[in-house]
């Protein structure tokens, strides 16, 4: 059933980002008010200074535990990032403000496809630029999803939670970047054997047969976090960043930006 889902929303958003060429169409849902699909919902934010033609970026973010998405398109560390920078910030409900990601048995991979064919019905869009982003269980949902559905996905951008790192995906996106708190005791870190601290990817680097790590040192966005990264680029396929901080459970300022400038190939930036 997901997977015949997959397939119809793959082939239907590549003809519907060609066949956009006129003005978006999404009435009167987008921002605060709820875009319903359905027996569900998602909210769905334009960027600043958008033309209303040009096809757009979309960062879809799933968001945390006993959150909404209207939470997430006025969330300055989430949309105050893709406003900015031209990306259509796509935020779907989750059941009970919660998401199943436990397991492929879920039905929210084939919801979340549904509602990026409803965004691409409404908006012109650019199929080459699909983000997909999560924070918490929202970040766990993110790796789930592309677990699932991930070909068509230009970069997982996870925030402090993911799968077990024994899971089998199907599928994968053309790259990962995953950032993570040492003392997050909500989503706890995933030290692996030895406590190694490179294990919470360890999934995607054996998914995409990276063998050597590059360790590049600590960065920051905002002077009171400093942030170490490693990367993963000598793969068979794809490309693997991890970023590590000596915080907790938070959505760390300005990383979702950041990420959206690397990947655009512009000198990042912060707001």
């Amino acid at each position: 059933m997901i997977q015949s889902v997959i397939s119809v929303f793959v082939a239907f958003l590549w003809a519907s980002s060609v066949a956009a060429m006129g003005p978006w169409k999404s009435g009167n849902c987008h921002n605060q008010t709820a875009c319903e699909l359905g027996d569900r919902s998602y909210h769905v934010l334009e960027p600043d200074d958008w033309d209303g033609t040009t096809p757009l970026p979309v960062l879809l973010h799933f968001h945390g535990w006993a959150r909404q998405g209207d939470l997430v398109v006025r969330h300055e560390r989430i949309a105050g990032a893709s406003r900015s920078r031209g990306v259509l910030l796509v935020a779907p409900n989750g059941l009970g403000k919660s998401w199943n990601f436990w397991s492929s048995n879920t039905d929210d991979v084939a919801f979340a496809n549904a509602v990026l064919a409803d965004v691409a019905a409404r908006y012109p869009i650019d199929p080459s630029r699909v983000f997909v982003s999560g924070y918490s269980y929202g970040g766990a949902m993110a790796w789930r999803y592309v677990c699932e559905s991930g070909q068509h996905v230009a970069a997982l951008l996870a925030i402090s939670g993911t799968l077990r790192q024994s899971e089998n995906c199907a599928q994968a996106p053309r790259e990962v970047r995953h950032v993570h708190g040492l003392d997050d005791t909500v989503m706890d870190f995933p030290f692996g054997p030895s406590g190694d601290p490179t294990y919470p990817v360890s999934l995607w680097r054996q998914k995409y047969g990276c063998t050597t790590a590059s360790p590049l040192g600590d960065w920051s966005v905002v002077p009171f976090l400093t942030l170490s990264r490693t990367e993963w680029t000598g793969c068979a396929q794809g490309q693997v960043t991890l970023d590590t901080h000596p915080g907790g459970h938070f959505i760390p300022h300005g990383w979702i930006g950041w990420q959206l400038d690397e990947l655009a190939g512009r000198k990042p930036q912060y707001p």
